[in-house]
């Protein structure tokens, strides 16, 4: 890294203030789906006072583009959690960091609370790879991190990724850009329904899309090409239970890359590994905390 990029500060990485603060606040809710106030200063001010983005938001909920779900906190805390109101939704479906991006689902307080705890919890892992990036000088912000991303596997089914990320390892010899699917598990469903999401992963990794049109007569390869010029590699990263039943479910994880074949076909060719999200956040997600799926000591997701 050189001496200009270690001398950066935080706001330099940061999206441009050329911008207006509150059409930024719009994208990347749109973007994130739900943010609390202190997500969205991490990821749009992290220089800035709470009371900045406050003020946005506030003046945005008046004019009835955002709304919010409250979210009760230890000792009777209280935190906003924002996401669009219809007209928010309108208002911000041509934006060009938005396109692509599939139907907005959260216009209500009751989808709002329904859906919260995972995607905050997704945002939540967003923002430590974003300390990452602009602690070490490398690239990744609001718009390297796509939720929500489906991509067809066959037989009518489709793989939904919690989230696409993109990711830009700048150093002096080289700028290296990364893609990783990730997957954000709260121990909400079953260890082994969470393995099987490989099995969903080995199958778009070998999905070709049929042929198109009267003149195509074979497949134009893996379908994935058309969006990914290298497969992106794929993260898991666990929270909301106790250790012992995290590295159980990073073993079932490891078990289902050595005893499914299309797994471990995947995995010759595809990094795979696992973290605890608050490992993560205690020591950076550039260290060696992510368990390779096929085995061997912990390392940064980087090198798996």
């Amino acid at each position: 890294m050189t001496s200009t990029t270690r001398g950066r500060r935080t706001s330099d990485l940061a999206p441009s203030p050329a911008e207006p603060l509150s059409h930024q606040i719009l994208a990347a809710i749109a973007q994130h789906r739900i943010t609390t106030t202190s997500q969205l200063r991490c990821m749009l001010r992290p220089d800035g006072s709470r009371q900045l983005l406050s003020r946005a938001l506030n003046k945005l909920r008046t004019d009835e583009f955002v709304d919010c779900t409250v979210l009760q906190g230890p000792r009777r805390s209280r935190t906003n959690a924002w996401y669009l109101t219809s007209a928010g939704v309108q208002l911000t479906r041509g934006l060009p960091a938005l396109r692509g991006r599939p139907p907005y689902p959260i216009t209500s307080t009751t989808a709002a609370s329904l859906k919260t705890p995972h995607t905050l919890t997704v945002v939540r892992t967003h923002l430590q790879f974003a300390a990452d990036a602009r602690r070490l000088g490398h690239e990744h912000g609001p718009w390297d991190w796509t939720p929500e991303v489906a991509h067809s596997i066959g037989e009518g089914e489709r793989l939904v990724a919690d989230a696409l990320m993109r990711y830009t390892v700048a150093d002096v010899q080289q700028r290296r850009k990364l893609r990783a699917f990730v997957e954000v598990d709260r121990t909400t469903m079953s260890s082994e329904r969470l393995a099987v999401k490989l099995i969903e992963y080995a199958r778009l990794y070998l999905y070709e899309a049929p042929p198109g049109g009267r003149r195509r007569t074979s497949s134009m390869g893996p379908a994935w090409l058309r969006w990914y010029p290298v497969f992106p590699r794929v993260l898991f990263v666990l929270t909301a239970a106790s250790p012992t039943r995290l590295a159980n479910r990073i073993s079932d994880l490891q078990a289902m890359v050595a005893q499914h074949p299309l797994v471990a076909a995947l995995a010759r060719s595809v990094p795979l590994g696992a973290a605890v999200l608050e490992e993560i956040e205690h020591n950076g997600g550039n260290l060696a905390v992510w368990v390779p799926l096929t085995g061997g000591e912990p390392r940064p997701w980087t090198v798996l």
